[in-house]
């Protein structure tokens, strides 16, 4: 029974190990103008993370967008070798809401046919999957490149009442490979008002792509995950319950580039948005 059951447990570790979603997460989602805060880079399941690594090379595109287009700074290595790190220190220094963009380069696995195949369905990677079946490769590894492509949302003092200028680099699209755009401000949002995300694929509608929403809870309570899944207009909407943090994660798989099928038959592209909700309501004490 130990001899059946060893490479089914190993088949779901292998297969759970993968579904790792990549993230950035300062240690406060809100800030006072004028303070220095590092935005970290995680990896892991159910919005808890490990660091995801420190090497330069990894890093194609790091910016923060201001909240008016001449504030920007970019810490994108340039010429980076292999000894190199990166930092992510960035200065707020400007009253609004500000987006810290990260696009990685591209990284290679390979995957024994059945641990690819488990990853696929878990993932809901439909087309690659039926795309497989079709061409008779289900026995063969699954051979892949993946890149990452993560925004973080920070607010900086308090948000306007209504939508100003200083709050709309949230809602602009950078050119990412795969992006959640907000379309509406999520710090000007009361609790419980909702939310519409759009879902782009090279700045178009990315229909039917699923999304994981997870919303952190204060104190010991659990984090709440669901999934859902943009509609033809590329569009998924979410109500903001509580103060969060909020962490929205996509993933898509298609036939590698030919630059690079000599070594990879599949390129994945994983696009995360973070940010937090309305604070916590205070209610009043009836004595």
């Amino acid at each position: 029974m130990r001899a059946r059951l060893l490479p089914i447990l190993l088949l779901l570790t292998t297969s759970a190990a993968l579904a790792h979603e990549f993230w950035l997460e300062a240690p406060r989602f809100r800030l006072q103008p004028g303070q220095t805060v590092s935005v970290h880079t995680f990896v892991g399941a159910d919005f808890k993370g490990e660091p995801w690594t420190t090497k330069a090379t990894k890093i194609q595109r790091l910016v923060r967008y201001g909240p008016t287009p001449t504030d920007s700074t970019s810490l994108t290595p340039i010429s980076p070798t292999e000894a190199d790190t990166f930092h992510t220190a960035f200065y707020f220094k400007q009253p609004g809401t500000h987006v810290v963009l990260l696009r990685s380069t591209n990284s290679f696995i390979e995957l024994p046919a059945d641990q690819f195949t488990a990853y696929l369905r878990e993932e809901g990677l439909d087309y690659a999957l039926k795309l497989r079946q079709e061409r008779d490769e289900m026995a063969k590894p699954g051979r892949e490149t993946y890149r990452r492509c993560a925004k973080a949302l920070i607010q900086v003092g308090e948000a306007a009442a209504t939508a100003t200028a200083t709050d709309s680099a949230c809602r602009h699209v950078y050119g990412l490979p795969l992006e959640l755009v907000p379309e509406q401000n999520p710090y000007r949002l009361a609790a419980d008002k909702a939310l519409t995300v759009r879902v782009l694929r090279a700045g178009k509608p990315a229909f039917g792509v699923a999304v994981q929403v997870w919303q952190r809870q204060p104190g010991s309570l659990p984090t709440t995950h669901y999934t859902t899944r943009a509609n033809q207009n590329g569009r998924i909407l979410l109500r903001l319950s509580g103060p969060g943090p909020y962490l929205l994660a996509a993933v898509e798989m298609g036939v590698s580039p030919a630059k690079l099928h000599d070594r990879a038959d599949w390129q994945s592209t994983w696009a995360s948005l973070t940010f937090a909700g309305p604070p916590a309501t205070v209610r009043p004490t009836i004595k």
